[in-house]
């Protein structure tokens, strides 16, 4: 057994970076630990790091580099797409997440819909445009429904789910305006699929491909999942038989491996998280998309039930030696719940002052994850739409949401906002 203390930096701030985080501290390998920039709740258990720009580079890898940096670890995706991945690695350190070419199945939609045809995995039917008149022609000749996407990375928008064809057309006409940047320079149009949705997150060193728990978000702002689409307002795991059935579940893991062996076929070794977006169609599952690190808020309730050193496994994941044996599963359920600022997605103010995380985690089983929050005057305030991942662990499905809704009225800000319906479809 390697003992070997391992110095950290994570890349991130947000509450699926604090989960990483908890779970890496909690290897007996965990060394110095450094967060880059990290938030209010972070800030205790690793170093924060707040002049480093986590999209460039050069300048990541030189300050892994001058600072005896054994593994870094890259949270969101904007790292991944600029190629941070790969200095890190030029630079001789271990990185967990894939490199810039691998990172494409999230930065470009088009991209990542031409790797599943060629695997001939099953996705929604789409085709993709530069201009907006043949994209506009195309929307009116198919008709509504339909999903628009901008090509690359907008920050969690730049999708559009339009029930009719005009609400198609004012999402094409979005994209191109310049609303999402160069992200909307190409813009992909797809059928709508039915069904619910599933996510499956795996680990892998570009051969070997090792599923992790299912789990269920909840896109939608208000219960009932009505609203506007958001980041994710809560999620559980894992997701019961009756929703993900085991075929479905092979299925989505199958997917996922023809995945990674179409794009080693095509000499691109994608190491690190490999995220599936999954809807549950009457003809099995299909890819909704693809994103190239953990998901957030899944995260926060995929790693607590996970049994296994991630120190070891991320070191795994980089220098192609990953095994299925070395994560293993306990039998709790989890369930989180997101405070968010009032009017989340949409504008909202920040600097509220937050009380009672501490009384919270005083409940069994439950852990405050920060997404949003930073320390002002030696005070904790909010610093974000999401800002904080209620999380509950506990034998049953039931207990594990009783205790996440009892710690979130524990649980003060002004504007504190969150969905009071988590987690009820895994109620037969």
């Amino acid at each position: 057994m390697n003992n070997t203390k391992v110095d950290i930096l994570l890349l991130g701030s947000g509450g699926r970076e604090h989960a990483l985080l908890a779970k890496l501290a909690e290897s007996p390998r965990a060394g110095r630990l450094f967060v880059a920039p990290g938030n209010g709740g972070m800030n205790a258990a690793a170093e924060p790091v707040t002049d480093l720009d986590i999209e460039s580079p050069v300048a990541v890898a030189e300050w892994a580099s001058s600072h005896g940096i054994g593994l870094v670890v890259i949270g969101p995706e904007a790292p991944l797409v600029a190629g941070v991945g790969d200095a890190v690695r030029s630079a001789g350190i271990p990185c967990f997440g894939p490199n810039g070419d691998a990172a494409r199945m999230e930065g470009s939609k088009r991209f990542a819909k031409q790797v599943m045809s060629r695997a001939g995995v099953p996705t929604a039917a789409y085709r993709s445009f530069t201009d907006e008149a043949s994209c506009v022609e195309y929307v009116e000749r198919t008709g509504g429904p339909l999903v628009v996407k901008a090509d690359g990375l907008a920050a969690g928008k730049g999708v559009i789910v339009a029930k009719t064809t005009e609400e198609a057309l004012a999402g094409v006409h979005e994209c191109f305006s310049g609303a999402f940047g160069e992200a909307g320079a190409t813009v992909v149009v797809e059928e709508t699929l039915e069904g619910p949705e599933c996510s499956l997150l795996a680990l892998t060193d570009g051969t070997t491909v090792v599923p992790l728990a299912t789990a269920q978000d909840h896109k939608r702002a208000l219960d009932g999942d009505k609203g506007p689409n958001t980041g994710g307002m809560g999620v559980y795991s894992p997701v019961p038989e009756h929703l993900v059935s085991a075929e479905d579940l092979t299925a989505m893991v199958e997917i996922e491996r023809r995945v990674v062996a179409e794009l080693a076929a095509e000499g691109i070794t994608y190491s690190g998280c490999l995220y599936g977006g999954f809807m549950l169609t009457a003809e099995g599952p299909k890819v909704l998309e693809f994103n190239a690190r953990f998901g957030d808020p899944e995260t926060q309730v995929v790693l607590p039930r996970m049994k296994a050193d991630l120190i070891d496994v991320f070191l795994a994941c980089d220098n192609g030696t990953l095994t299925e044996d070395m994560i293993s599963w306990d039998d709790d359920w989890a369930v989180s719940v997101v405070l968010t600022s009032a009017g989340y997605p949409g504008s909202y103010e920040k600097g509220k002052v937050i009380t009672g995380i501490e009384r919270a985690e005083e409940l069994e089983g439950v852990t405050v994850y920060h997404a949003g929050t930073a320390e002002k005057d030696g005070e904790l305030v909010t610093a974000g739409g999401r800002v904080l991942d209620v999380t509950a662990v506990a034998p049953t499905f039931q207990e594990a949401r009783e205790r996440a809704y009892a710690a979130c009225e524990l649980i003060d800000f002004d504007g504190k906002t969150y969905r009071s319906d988590i987690g009820l479809r895994a109620v037969k």
